[in-house]
């Protein structure tokens, strides 16, 4: 199944599956490293370079490890000695305004179609956008979040998750995202998938649910 392309139709899709960051609200990680090299008096430089995605990340976003846990493999791998309080402070900067013309669609979706909301994030996290994010987010029927899910992006399984658990098959589903391996990962699994750039691009897909 290609990525689309062209306008989806209405009568092939039940529900609507929205990324979260990257799509609904601007992420940045260099404002995180930025913040941990300050409070630990490092290099950006060195931070940056040091800083990755890899297993432990992945881990704390499936809620394999804690908060904790994953701070001290941070303070290893960074080679910075910083608190976890200063691990936290600069681990919530991540996030930035809402993607306003794209949020501003939600609840004009929300009348005719379920949607729901699909993010890699891990349980610090999670509490820090769900609050500062509260009325943004409401119109979303449903949040499947990997650090309770035990799953993430693009891990097949993580999709059939989402497909079992809201109750409609998974070539129903309509999903947008910023990622490319999250966009493959969706094809694979058998869902129709938007990589995302731009709102633009989330509004001419939706457009059908947008017309009187």
């Amino acid at each position: 199944m290609p990525a689309l392309t062209t306008r989806v139709k209405r009568e092939d899709i039940d529900a609507l599956l929205f990324d979260f960051g990257g799509v609904l609200v601007e992420i940045d990680f260099d404002r995180v490293l930025a913040r941990w090299a300050e409070l630990a008096a490092a290099s950006f430089s060195q931070v940056k370079a040091r800083f990755d995605h890899g297993e432990d990340y992945q881990r704390h976003e499936r809620g394999e490890i804690d908060a904790v846990t994953y701070f001290a493999s941070l303070r290893a791998s960074l080679g910075i000695d910083l608190s976890d309080d200063g691990f936290a402070d600069g681990w919530a900067r991540v996030f930035g305004p809402e993607i306003s013309a794209t949020v501003a669609l939600l609840p004009r979706l929300a009348a005719g179609v379920p949607i729901h909301l699909f993010s890699n994030t891990n349980a610090t996290h999670h509490r820090y956008w769900s609050a500062r994010y509260e009325f943004a987010l409401r119109p979303l029927a449903r949040r499947f979040i990997s650090s309770e899910m035990g799953l993430r992006k693009p891990e097949r399984a993580a999709f059939e998750h989402v497909a079992r658990e809201s109750g409609v098959p998974i070539g129903r589903i309509l999903f947008f995202d910023d990622t490319a391996a999250n966009i493959d990962g969706a094809l694979a699994a058998g869902m129709p998938a938007l990589r995302v750039r731009s709102p633009a691009d989330v509004e001419s897909a939706v457009a059908p649910w947008l017309e009187p």
